[in-house]
């Protein structure tokens, strides 16, 4: 029984909360209650400006990480480039001795095995004779006149040139006709 006399005296405040108007606020209480929504404002605008400013560095430091990869991979294959670059006149020489009528057999081996092993490091020959010449890998040291067809085209290679995976190692020194 006891149970039901609480039920119904929840049930009459319910009804009597229902009732009853709101009350109004006072001016200091619209004031607080300003004072507060402009505070949230407030902070709200702070709160977005700190995300878009975490954005921005999180961007920053994405950015600063693939730049610095790059880098990176830059700097191995420049030191690449470089250290080819010095065994570049070994080869010449080693294809000047090949090319005698005299040159030892041991000569065109040590040849051999140091062309194998460019191959194998993606070094290539960047000239040929009867090619376009292209300024960006050749170098034009002489120009011979030709028969006027209008392109101009590698006529003699003086020194090869090398790329080593499409990046230009030495330019190639070629003597050009049209």
């Amino acid at each position: 029984m006891s149970e039901e006399i609480k039920n119904q005296t929840a049930e009459q405040a319910v009804e009597v909360e229902e009732t009853q108007e709101p009350v109004k606020e006072t001016k200091k209480e619209k004031k607080q209650t300003a004072k507060l929504e402009e505070k949230i404002a407030q902070l709200e605008e702070e709160a977005a400006k700190q995300d878009d400013r975490y954005k921005r560095i999180l961007a920053e430091y994405d950015n600063f990480r693939k730049r610095t990869q790059k880098e990176k991979e830059s700097t191995y294959q420049d030191a690449q480039l470089a250290t080819v670059a010095a065994f570049l006149p070994v080869l010449d020489n080693l294809e000047r001795g090949a090319a005698l009528e005299t040159a030892d057999e041991g000569v065109k081996l040590i040849l051999k095995q140091f062309r194998e092993i460019l191959t194998k490091y993606h070094v290539e020959s960047c000239a040929e004779e009867g090619q376009a010449f292209d300024p960006n890998f050749h170098n034009a040291v002489l120009h011979e006149e030709g028969e006027g067809t209008g392109e101009t085209v590698i006529a003699q290679v003086l020194q090869k040139g090398y790329t080593m995976n499409g990046r230009l190692i030495r330019a190639a020194m070629v003597k050009t006709t049209d």
